[in-house]
């Protein structure tokens, strides 16, 4: 890797100064393109000489003409194949490839012969067959996303063994979506003449391992993170989340804002801002990932026409669309770091326009925007909060606070639950234990039977004698329960035999404490054995529940009349055989 030096010149390079096509300057000439950025000024020349390079710059630098220019140059210039694609450019998101498409169409407006398609997923099965056939035909320039290109690979649409330029835009972000697999995969498919183009507005470890692996002795552009725009004003609310709502209602109440975009790092948080905003009637629209591709180019076009007053999106509207007139950008909620912050608000005073830039800072984020200060090195303007929200949270910025109050009382709550949930499982009785209360309880409930029955035997006796009465009154006790089961019910004492089956150990254990009783009393007899003895006999004497006999008596003679009666046929049949002849001898002795 070869740096280049950042040449800052009191005065900006012309692009007529570069080498380009006379085609590509005419359509620059009328898009009113004349000084480079500092990005092009550095990278056109690379490119134009046929080197790799790294670009490592923001959004907003102007790099997509960096690389577009010089590509579009040299394929105007000739000299490389008609009926193949001769560039592939890689884009993370399906807005970027659309905006990178559109600014294709406008450098290559009077360069004749070069056709570019953007591919990318989440459209109808038409425009899938419109991508096929443009690739099959050999369009010079492929603008796509990493998951549908490999679609396309996989189904042999497109052939990259003769691609000359292959870029990767915003490469960085193609790593945080996990994309590292679907890129190598596509490189292995390229020639090793390809010309390879990087740019990343982040340098970490992941894209020097990629910017290795893929570029060959690159030239590296780097250019400093750069700040927010001076005519930004920005401020901040120091405020609770429960607060932010009302700031909001407040902010559209001061005036009639229009062109306003609503910043958050959740998608579930975009659709509840957006359905609260409704509420107050404001006239806004969400933007997020999981709406379909048509949604999203309805929701930006409504944007963009002004039907739609406020945007609410995620950070996918914060790099790579490009959209003018923005007059406040709201952050609902701090960006995880300083660059996503610059990103952010810099959709907004483009083009030497003014713009607002307001932050909502909640006592979970006051490190992150403390850490946003100190990269730009200013103090933002804390704004006070409106009447009728309270007082907010007071601004530390001395040290990264260890845990808010907030989360502290989250803590707390689960730490309670998790110690509730524990007690209630400490003082459930095991398997074992319930086992033995059931068995427990059991005992005291048949020592009152066998009392209550002893005793009721007791009272029946007659107290001349001891040993005789207390038999006599046992018998008479049995007399009257074989009265009263005369007719017992078949099922339920199978039921009951296949219950002592199946429970045999506690029927053993009952047989056992009757058995204790009965060594006490050993002239009483085991009520439940006598008991279970006599249904048997009366089961066995009971006869099997039939059909009424008359109903029975009815159905035998209907069969019996039947059946004689097809005898009585048969046997009439044969007779008739028999006499047919008789009668013709009877008359035959006749004559």
């Amino acid at each position: 890797m070869h740096p280049i030096n950042n040449k800052k010149n009191l005065k900006n390079m012309k692009f007529e100064e570069l080498d380009l096509n006379d085609n590509v300057l005419d359509s620059l000439y009328d898009m009113q393109f004349e000084d480079c950025t500092p990005v092009q000024e550095n990278c056109i020349p690379e490119i134009l000489k046929g080197n790799d390079l790294l670009g490592v710059a923001q959004t907003g630098t102007g790099k997509t003409a960096a690389y577009l220019l010089p590509i579009l140059s040299k394929l105007d210039d000739g000299g490389y194949p008609k009926d193949a694609v001769n560039c592939v450019i890689m884009s993370p998101t399906r807005e970027l490839a659309q905006q990178i498409d559109q600014a294709m169409q406008g450098f290559s407006y009077y360069v004749p012969g070069v056709s570019s398609v953007a591919v990318y997923g989440g459209n109808d099965g038409n425009r899938y067959d419109q991508e096929q056939k443009s690739m099959r035909l050999g369009a010079d320039v492929i603008i796509a996303t990493p998951g549908r290109l490999i679609s396309h690979i996989s189904m042999g649409n497109i052939d990259l063994s003769r691609v000359s330029f292959f870029v990767l835009d915003e490469a960085d972000r193609m790593l945080d979506m996990g994309f590292s697999e679907d890129i190598m995969k596509i490189a292995s498919k390229l020639p090793k003449t390809c010309q390879t183009i990087m740019f990343s507005a982040t340098m970490p470890k992941d894209i020097e391992k990629l910017a290795q692996s893929l570029l060959k002795n690159p030239a590296v552009v780097k250019l400093a993170v750069s700040k927010p725009a001076e005519k930004i004003k920005q401020s901040a609310y120091i405020c609770y989340e429960t607060q932010k709502l009302e700031i909001i209602k407040d902010i559209f109440k001061a005036g009639d804002l229009k062109r306003v975009i609503v910043f958050s790092g959740s998608k579930q948080k975009v659709k509840h801002i957006n359905q609260a905003m409704q509420r107050l009637h404001i006239n806004c629209g969400e933007m997020h990932s999981d709406l379909e591709q048509a949604e999203r180019d309805d929701i930006m076009f409504k944007f963009k026409s002004g039907q739609i007053d406020v945007l609410v999106a995620t950070d996918i509207v914060a790099r790579g669309i490009d959209i003018d007139d923005i007059a406040m950008v709201i952050n609902y909620d701090v960006p995880h770091d300083a660059e996503d912050y610059v990103h952010r608000i810099g959709r907004t005073a483009r083009a030497e326009r003014d713009g607002v830039a307001i932050t909502m800072v909640n006592e979970d984020d006051m490190f992150a925007f403390r850490q946003i200060e100190k990269f730009l090195e200013k103090d933002i303007l804390k704004n006070p909060l409106p009447e009728g929200c309270g007082e907010g949270p007071e601004y530390t910025t001395s040290r990264r606070p260890g845990k808010t109050s907030a989360k502290s009382r989250r803590r707390k709550d689960r730490d309670n639950t998790a110690h509730r949930d524990a007690k209630q499982h400490d003082r459930a009785p095991r398997r074992g234990d319930r086992q033995k209360q059931n068995n427990d309880r059991q005992k005291p409930n048949d020592d009152a039977q066998k009392q209550g029955g002893t005793q009721q035997k007791q009272d029946n006796a007659s107290p001349k004698s001891g040993d005789r009465a207390n038999k006599a009154g046992q018998d008479l006790t049995n007399d009257q329960r074989q009265g009263q089961d005369a007719a017992p019910n078949k099922e339920q004492g199978a039921n009951q035999r296949g219950n002592r089956r199946r429970n045999g150990q506690r029927g053993s254990n009952r047989n056992a404490d009757n058995g204790q009783h009965a060594d006490r009393n050993p002239n009483a007899e085991r009520p439940a054995v006598d008991e279970n003895r006599q249904r048997r006999r009366n089961n066995s004497r009971k006869p099997k529940n039939r059909r009424p006999n008359a109903e029975n008596g009815s159905r035998r003679n209907d069969k019996a009349a039947a059946a004689s009666a097809r005898t009585e046929k048969n046997d009439g049949g044969i007779k008739s055989l028999i006499k047919k002849p008789l009668k013709w001898l009877r008359s035959l002795g006749k004559k």
